[in-house]
């Protein structure tokens, strides 16, 4: 098994996920080759929560341009992750 904190790799900060936790959705960039339930196994293990839902988006690279040079950004996936009703996330939560 995967170190979980190799599987998670960043929480996603935009306005439109921290308009999910209200519902109690949380958004992280996670990697690539990594399955549901071993986000799921990460997620709970790292925060200590327990996860309902888990739905994941594979973000397209855009292409990027500096001068002359012409290239992409790296894809990523995207985990949205429902979390029980008496859970939250305080990293979240303190922003």
């Amino acid at each position: 098994m995967k170190d979980p904190r190799d599987i998670i790799l960043s929480p996603v900060v935009s306005e439109k996920s921290y308009a999910g936790v209200q519902k109690k959705r949380y958004s992280f960039f996670v990697d690539i080759r990594a399955e549901k339930s071993e986000i799921k196994k990460a997620i709970e293990s790292v925060f200590k929560v327990r996860v309902l839902k888990i739905n994941t988006i594979n973000v397209k690279p855009k292409p990027k341009r500096l001068g002359r040079s012409v290239g992409v950004s790296s894809k990523k996936k995207r985990a949205i992750v429902t979390l029980g009703k008496n859970d939250k996330i305080d990293f979240f939560e303190s922003v």
